[in-house]
């Protein structure tokens, strides 16, 4: 199975890339199944019904989620209907949603999707680590093939976090940080990681926003509502290939491509 996992989409520009790009990627690559984290498509901050059904028309499979989930208050309601769009599994119990789904793709395969938050500098999480063990081992009864979406701040927390579910998941992608990092590697004992697959937004920006808005909230230190960036996209995503019987990850790619 060939996987494309395409890091935190942001606003409209980050959605034009994908709608642009996406569907040469997918022949290029032969990919079979397409993840995207969408927190930030609506503006920068948060999802709405209407984009995330532009996303799926564009060919996203399943969407992924972290802390600004629940930006958008009409949303709310809409997540508890559509398990394609996930949220973080380790919210507390009795918060809206779905933290994982098991999808049969149009070659017939079965394969899982897991959201977890990291706990460093996040807050109100349960534990990532003891929550997303207990997670696997029910994926596990219906399929090998397992992505987890790690949204954590911390690079230490998502490193020890791939170790310990190296060879019980098949990938490891962290995101969160909008700044893909350069440490893709299979582990030993087959799982796919990268600490952070970075930002599909403006290429010219501080994590997707106006540059001189966010200099001049470090200068003042006054609130501001802060603008998307514009101007050129880069598009930051991995590919993933993964054996079909074991589950295991046999290549992680990282890829930048900038729209337009």
């Amino acid at each position: 199975m060939k996987v494309l996992f395409i890091g935190d989409i942001v606003g409209k520009p980050g959605r034009t890339a994908v709608k642009a790009l996406l569907p040469g990627l997918v022949d290029k690559c032969k990919i079979d199944f397409v993840i995207a984290n969408g927190e930030n498509i609506a503006g920068g901050f948060g999802l709405t019904e209407p984009l995330v059904a532009d996303l799926f028309r564009t060919g996203v499979h399943a969407i992924t989620t972290g802390n600004h989930v629940w930006d958008k208050k009409d949303f709310i309601p809409y997540i508890s209907k559509d398990n394609r769009v996930l949220r973080p599994l380790n919210y507390p119990p009795g918060v809206p949603g779905s933290g994982s789904l098991v999808l049969t793709l149009p070659n017939g395969l079965k394969a899982a999707v897991l959201n977890l938050s990291g706990r460093v500098f996040m807050t109100g999480m349960d534990c990532p680590f003891r929550t997303g063990r207990a997670e696997i081992e029910n994926l596990l009864r219906e399929t090998k093939i397992i992505i987890i979406d790690f949204h954590a701040e911390a690079t230490s927390e998502k490193i020890a976090f791939g170790y310990y579910v190296d060879g019980e998941v098949s990938a490891v992608i962290g995101t969160h940080t909008h700044v893909q990092t350069a440490d893709e590697k299979v582990l030993s004992n087959g799982t796919a990681y990268i600490t952070d697959v970075g930002m599909t937004g403006p290429a010219y920006s501080v994590i997707g926003m106006d540059v001189d808005q966010i200099i001049q909230r470090f200068l003042s230190s006054m609130p501001a509502k802060f603008e998307t960036a514009q101007g050129a996209v880069v598009l930051s995503a991995v590919t993933l290939d993964i054996n079909n019987q074991t589950g295991k990850a046999t290549n992680i790619q990282r890829l930048q491509l900038t729209y337009p």
